[in-house]
């Protein structure tokens, strides 16, 4: 059953095929969606007349009965049907007899599909912002918890200063709050309620988009026909956006994760449940989680480009090409979810390892503090650089026992400002609401 069809009216069985796609199997996560835009809709076209209050009220009645079998996961869209617009209306029709067939008036598929897809990702952004605040959460406690256990800072991969485990997971605590703001971005974007602009130029009937902008719970409406068309596709850009700039803090974490674990930095370890082992080595523990964690996240990174190059050159209206948008960014946001699921399971059951800079080999990790202390001694800094660097050269330098309590700016090793974190992550949720 399509929508469209006429009278003598086929289309090749092929074609069919071809242009219908992958659309049942993402329709079906946009089933509740569909059935809350009609319900909107529907109120909105009895007040203005175009409904009447009993068509209204029957209407209702079968759409909320379709809701409650979307909700109970025994609704599904059948292969001769085209889509979720499409079965939900049929199954109403078939219901509650000719009430089913007005509910389109003044609406058409492109703007159907847009409110629901707007309205599916405002509860995934919002998921998303959540499983991130966990996260966010589990890394200021253990930043907290392990603020004092040193580890070597390291650029170009060489030693180079004095670090800790504190500020490692802080790090990435804040990094999540530049995350969230793209999110929160992308959230304003999709806040924004397409429904009846129609195919792209609005309609003659005197439509309430106020209205059904304020009973789906949008904050605003995209007030040009023309434009809230043109949103389908760079909407789910933005929301790529968000979810690649927290995959590009996941990925990064987890690589610096699979590098403490092995047995040449051997700055942390994991209880052997959450390793995996090898086929033919008896020894090995593997990182495979958070190597998983990196190749997913990596590839997620991949999202805005591939939404991007969907949608270039496209003139302005609607173009069959934006279907595809959800192939790419529904896996993406599952994908999404299960990183950032695994690694709230697995980052609080991190075991660190004490003492890590007793052992020689970092001793030149306080080389800059050498140079500081003897700056604070009254030398110039470029001859207590020439010093120290000279006594590395000749192998006599020796530093004595580091005092975290010497590092007192923001940020530094000895003052992680949690408190300044979070707060700035409040802000941040804030954004959501």
């Amino acid at each position: 059953m399509k929508l469209w069809s006429k009278d003598n009216t086929n289309t090749a069985a092929m074609v069919e095929q071809f242009t219908v796609g992958r659309d049942r199997e993402f329709d079906i996560l946009l089933a509740k969606y569909d059935v809350l835009g009609s319900l909107a809709h529907t109120a909105m076209l009895a007040k203005v007349g175009l409904m009447t209050a009993e068509d209204k009220d029957l209407v209702h009645q079968g759409l909320h009965q379709i809701l409650k079998e979307i909700e109970a996961g025994s609704f599904s869209i059948s292969d001769d049907v085209e889509d979720v617009h499409s079965q939900v209306e049929l199954l109403l029709t078939e219901r509650i007899g000719e009430a089913g067939k007005k509910i389109h008036s003044g609406r058409s598929r492109n703007d159907q599909v847009a409110v629901d897809i707007k309205l599916f990702l405002k509860d995934q952004i919002l998921a998303i912002k959540d499983a991130s605040i966990v996260l966010f959460e589990n890394l200021v406690q253990l930043s907290d918890k392990y603020k004092d256990k040193l580890i070597p800072g390291y650029t170009h991969l060489q030693i180079a200063m004095p670090s800790s485990f504190g500020m490692w997971f802080g790090a990435y605590a804040e990094a999540l709050v530049d995350d969230l703001e793209i999110l929160a971005a992308a959230y304003q974007v999709a806040n924004k309620n397409p429904l009846g602009s129609g195919a792209g130029y609005g309609s003659s009937f005197p439509l309430d988009r106020k209205m059904t902008t304020e009973l789906l719970g949008f904050k605003t409406l995209h007030w040009n026909a023309v434009n809230a068309q043109a949103s389908r596709g760079k909407t789910e850009k933005f929301v790529g956006m968000g979810i690649a700039a927290i995959a590009a803090t996941l990925a990064k974490m987890s690589m610096d994760v699979c590098l403490y674990i092995s047995q040449n930095f051997g700055f942390l370890c994991f209880p052997s449940d959450l390793t995996t082992g090898s086929s033919i080595m008896p020894h090995k523990k593997n990182p495979d989680v958070f190597e998983l964690v990196r190749g997913k996240c990596n590839r997620l990174q991949t999202v805005p480009n591939e939404l991007s190059m969907m949608m270039t050159n496209l003139p302005s209206g609607y173009h069959r090409e934006m279907q595809l948008t959800k192939e790419i960014v529904i896996p993406a946001i599952n994908d999404l979810m299960d990183c950032l699921n695994i690694l709230n399971y697995a980052l609080p059951q991190v075991k660190i390892t004490d003492h890590v800079l007793a052992d020689e080999k970092y001793k030149y990790v306080f080389t800059v503090e050498k140079v500081n202390e003897l700056v604070n001694n009254g030398v110039s800094f470029r001859d207590a650089y020439k010093e120290v660097g000279n006594s590395v050269e000749n192998g006599s330098f020796d530093f004595g026992t580091f005092d975290i309590n010497t590092h007192t700016h923001e940020g530094s090793v000895g003052n992680l400002c949690l408190p300044e974190i979070q707060q700035e992550m409040e802000n941040v949720k804030a954004k959501f609401k």
